[in-house]
């Protein structure tokens, strides 16, 4: 069930300030908002707003610090290692951007790790950020277990999110942003926010029965894709993040839902400068020749058009622009409830009144 749409700026505003009622500094605040709601904006609910309530949680409890300090722990040229401390996700991540940007145009590539993170939602928003600065980026991060290992039937291995973005034509970027399970666990929590079913072929349940049911899909594993082939990028994805960097790995890493744990999520962020290997124009003009040939196929009998990575999250932004975006309807109430709870002005909140 959902609500009248909820204009962007507003949304923002709200998100900022509930944050801020959180005792997440303003920048930061602001920053987290607009990774959220542009989640909201490309169509990915999942790692929207509805955040906002387990984010709070968690800053309460003390296992998300609400103030981010991010230490270079190691400094070696081309290769860094950041330090989280805890803080919150986004605000890590947009350092690691920054950091792998700044080596990038400096030496022609980075690797920048960090440890002790937290969720950081849509990895896009980040590689977006690299792109956007002529960059070809790759960010990843572990998760807490979401799936069992090929063979064995408890969670031994996260989702392990990662996103790869490129610059393309009339300033845009080609983006793919994947979990390696068949669907990103937030669906799941967004299907339960709805009150939806969710598809077979996405999960089981803590018997290891095929469920539509996204409670029953919560307590037990989420499908990887592709078989045996999702569980291995998974685990080396793991290697590449939690155990390089010296973060958390496995069963050691929890989730956001989880606020009696720390995250403890480890993140790698790879950057390369395109004017390294390719003057850009040249580049971005190579990008547009792919995507055309891409374009070029026959559609499918039940497709309406060909799509490249990234073209549906802008088109969605650009009608959410306008539109606004709709909330679930327990969503709208976990927000209001905790904008009044934190004691932001009713002028703020109204966004989502009832």
């Amino acid at each position: 069930m959902t609500v009248a749409t909820a204009p962007l700026d507003d949304l923002r505003g709200l998100t900022a300030a509930v944050l801020r009622g959180a005792g997440v500094p303003a920048a930061d605040a602001e920053l987290v908002a607009d990774s959220l709601v542009c989640a909201d904006a490309w169509g990915h609910a999942s790692h929207g707003v509805l955040r906002v309530p387990s984010y709070v949680a968690r800053l309460r409890a003390g296992v998300m610090r609400a103030v981010t300090r991010v230490d270079v722990a190691v400094d070696a040229g081309a290769v860094a290692v950041l330090d989280g401390h805890d803080g919150v996700g986004q605000v890590i991540a947009a350092a690691a951007a920054r950091e792998a940007v700044q080596r990038a145009r400096t030496l022609g590539a980075s690797a920048v790790a960090v440890r002790n993170s937290n969720h950081v939602g849509c990895l896009a928003y980040f590689t977006r950020m690299a792109a956007a600065q002529g960059c070809v980026a790759l960010f990843a991060s572990n998760a807490s277990p979401a799936m069992a290992p090929a063979g064995g039937r408890a969670a031994r291995v996260g989702t392990n999110p990662w996103s790869v973005a490129a610059p393309a034509p009339d300033g845009r970027a080609i983006v793919m942003d994947i979990a390696n399970t068949a669907v990103a666990r937030g669906k799941i929590h967004l299907a339960r926010e709805r009150g939806t079913r969710i598809p077979l072929g996405w999960a089981v349940d803590a018997a290891g029965v095929p469920t539509t049911d996204p409670e029953r899909a919560l307590a037990g594993l989420v499908l990887p894709m592709a078989g045996h082939k999702g569980y291995a990028i998974a685990v080396l994805l793991d290697v590449l993040t939690g155990v390089l960097s010296g973060s958390a790995i496995g069963s050691e890493v929890a989730g956001p839902y989880q606020a009696e744990r720390r995250g403890g999520n480890g993140q790698l962020f790879i950057a390369l400068d395109v004017e390294r290997f390719l003057e850009p124009d040249t580049f971005v003009e190579r990008v547009g020749r792919l995507i055309a040939d891409v374009k070029s196929a026959p559609a499918a009998e039940a497709a309406d058009e060909i799509l490249v990575p990234g073209e549906l999250e802008d088109r969605a932004a650009e009608r959410a622009a306008r539109d606004g975006v709709a909330l679930a309807e327990r969503t709208r109430r976990e927000l209001w409830r905790l904008a009044g709870e934190l004691g932001v002005d009713d002028a703020t909140r109204a966004v989502v009144a009832p």
